[in-house]
């Protein structure tokens, strides 16, 4: 299951018509507190999280998850507007497992997700898709 935590609903719908029809089964959150509370409780697959949201922040949320031990396995892509040095430290320490700048190509966000569940052993149930990546992506993963 993926988590799609972001204050902004048409994203949240849009990831769904999107990973849906691939096999992905979608829950959501719509800020920070609530989507590390779903976190925790429902233990997801891979995290979509939004960086600027209300309450708790992305960063602050990927920085907690990846802290905890019984949460830590569970891969996190930071969605950004913006992506300055210092923002790109952050992920780095944080531990994200990837991030990625808006607008990006919907193609290259499946291929990242793909490929860490793939990490992970937890690929889904359905059909997988033979997406390519775009080399011109700002999609950026950690070694």
């Amino acid at each position: 299951m993926v988590l799609v935590v972001d204050d902004d609903q048409q994203f949240i719908h849009m990831m769904e018509l999107r990973l849906k029809p691939l096999g992905y089964e979608i829950d959501f959150a719509l800020d920070g507190k609530s989507g590390l509370e779903k976190a925790k409780s429902v233990e997801p697959d891979l995290i979509l999280l939004d960086v600027m949201m209300p309450k708790i922040d992305g960063f602050d949320v990927c920085k907690i998850l990846k802290s905890d031990e019984r949460y830590d396995h569970i891969p996190v892509i930071l969605v950004t507007a913006m992506a300055r040095e210092k923002d790109l430290e952050l992920i780095r320490e944080i531990k994200a497992d990837a991030f990625i700048t808006k607008p990006f190509e919907h193609s290259v966000l499946v291929e990242k997700i793909q490929e860490l569940l793939k990490r992970n052993k937890t690929v889904p149930k359905k059909g997988q898709s033979n997406l390519t990546s775009n080399p011109l992506s700002s999609l950026s993963i950690k070694k």
